[in-house]
């Protein structure tokens, strides 16, 4: 066997983890909806003024279906699955509390409902990355009803509100 023989080979063994039409369908739909899921979340903040915009709830989203789809197209079983997804919400929490921002009193207190949003979004991603798409998409539609209709129903302007319970 030459050398580019043996080199094809390894590049091939590599990229072997989506080996049939259905499971790179099934990778590419999930990959691709935890983005787009992420980014109408991110888009809603961003609309409202917050720092963690498009991008931010795009990559968290993106990131949480990832981490949660590589150990089960590995054959992860209940017990480590649970453990990655124990480590999706311990490491989004942290990512979480850097948006926090606490200034003199409690009533100063912003960015809590953006860190809410992050971490929802990473639950969406997990969602997602499991297989759980409609029910992913059930909660992106209830956190907007959340974000963007319930504030106008209480009569709140999320851009002008600092309260503890606004971000």
């Amino acid at each position: 066997m030459s050398a580019w023989e043996v080199i094809l080979a390894t590049l091939t063994s590599e990229f072997s983890d989506l080996s049939d039409i259905e499971q790179a369908t099934r990778v590419t739909l999930r990959l691709v909806l935890a983005a787009f899921l992420g980014g109408i979340l991110g888009y809603e903040r961003e609309h409202q003024g917050k720092a963690a915009g498009v991008r931010t709830h795009m990559l968290v989203c993106l990131g949480a279906a990832l981490f949660v789809l590589a150990p089960d197209q590995g054959g992860a079983m209940d017990d480590a699955m649970s453990r990655v997804i124990q480590g999706v919400v311990a490491g989004v929490g942290f990512l979480c509390a850097g948006t926090i921002i606490k200034s003199g009193s409690l009533a100063e207190v912003r960015g809590l409902t953006t860190a809410a949003g992050i971490w929802l979004t990473a639950a969406i991603g997990v969602a997602i990355g499991l297989g759980h798409e409609a029910t992913a998409l059930l909660a992106t539609i209830l956190a907007l009803f959340i974000l963007h209709l319930l504030p106008l129903i209480l009569g709140k302007d999320d851009k002008k509100d600092s309260k503890a319970d606004e971000g």
